[in-house]
């Protein structure tokens, strides 16, 4: 059965792969499986048949037979755990790829969503630049601990897998300066993005934006 994941019918990330719904856009794209798309708007997010689906009126969601799904995580995880070409198939290998999947999302990314939060909506506070400060000195301590793991190497662990395709993701949230004072994970975010399952999540992501406007 194709699943079904949901999408902004009009994204505001501007056409940069930067909404959830790329995340597992890509990931359906490294294992080969095809999969359709149900547009949503902001309002059709927080009506009852959409908040059936996902509790905090969120994209993405993720609609397989009887099964629904959301939280980003949970669905790749999903995915990966029922295809090849996320998780190596070594149980311990297996394990340290879903526990950089974990990293990603709960160690990495809630200092970046914070400063995104304080540069768009505090920063006007009293306190908001001193905010934005001590965000972003997290943010490079946090940069300088996955700089170290990550080495010379192409990929956190062996072979890409899950958690680089989520922490490459998150990371992109970051982008320039910040990023860019860690070449090692700049290059990173590179050849995440230069891998042609990651191609085919964008470009049919930015097709949407662009038949959107």
């Amino acid at each position: 059965m194709i699943p079904t994941i949901t999408a902004f019918a009009r994204s505001p990330d501007g056409g940069r792969g930067l909404a959830r719904d790329m995340r597992v856009r890509w990931a359906l794209e490294e294992t080969g499986q095809p999969y359709e798309v149900r547009l949503v708007s902001f309002k059709a997010m927080k009506e009852p048949d959409h908040l059936a689906l996902h509790p905090f009126g969120q994209i993405p969601t993720y609609e397989e037979g009887d099964l629904a799904l959301f939280e980003t995580g949970a669905i790749i995880l999903h995915i990966a755990e029922r295809h090849d070409g996320l998780l190596p198939k070594e149980p311990n290998g297996r394990a340290r790829a879903i526990t950089w999947m974990f990293a990603a999302l709960n160690t990495v990314e809630p200092p970046i969503l914070d400063r995104e939060t304080t540069a768009l909506s505090e920063r006007g506070e009293t306190w908001g630049e001193a905010r934005l400060r001590l965000t972003e000195e997290r943010i490079r301590v946090r940069l300088s601990q996955l700089s170290a793991q990550l080495g010379d190497d192409d990929w956190l662990d062996g072979a890409f897998s899950a958690g680089d395709l989520l922490m490459v993701s998150v990371l992109m949230r970051l982008g320039p300066p910040i990023l860019d004072e860690f070449p090692s994970l700049a290059a990173y975010v590179a050849r995440g993005q230069s891998r042609p399952a990651y191609q085919r999540a964008f470009e049919a992501q930015l097709k949407v934006f662009r038949e959107g406007i």
